[in-house]
């Protein structure tokens, strides 16, 4: 079994699998949206995580009707609201262990999270 992050699938098993043109690859990755990985022969491979996003950018475009430029828009939100999550947990583990340490009263501080957005793309 491979890996979420490791680089396996050659652009026309990815394409045969989503059923789209491997131009259709090509493009998306002149227009910055995936970056697979390279051989050393230049040969594209891509892994789930590559084949995950690629298949919201479908799901933007085709069912939500989404360009290309906003699909772009939409992948750089998602990311940035991924980071703060984690600079959000990152934070709250800091405050746990200084809380068991003593350095902070209980009492004296609270963090509470609002919001969680997901991206959640609903098919017909």
């Amino acid at each position: 079994m491979h890996g979420y992050d490791e680089p396996v699938y050659l652009i026309s098993v990815v394409a045969k699998v989503l059923s789209i043109h491997p131009q259709t690859l090509r493009q998306y990755e002149r227009e910055g949206l995936i970056e697979p990985s390279r051989t050393e022969g230049r040969m594209r491979l891509y892994s789930q995580k590559d084949i995950d996003k690629i298949k919201m950018i479908l799901r933007l475009t085709r069912d939500l009707g989404v360009n290309l430029a906003g699909v772009d828009i939409v992948l750089q939100f998602k990311e940035q609201i991924d980071e703060l999550e984690e600079e959000i947990d990152r934070l709250k583990n800091e405050l746990a262990t200084l809380k068991k340490q003593g350095t902070i009263q209980s009492n004296k501080s609270l963090i509470k999270k609002k919001h969680v957005y997901d991206i959640i793309l609903f098919g017909e």
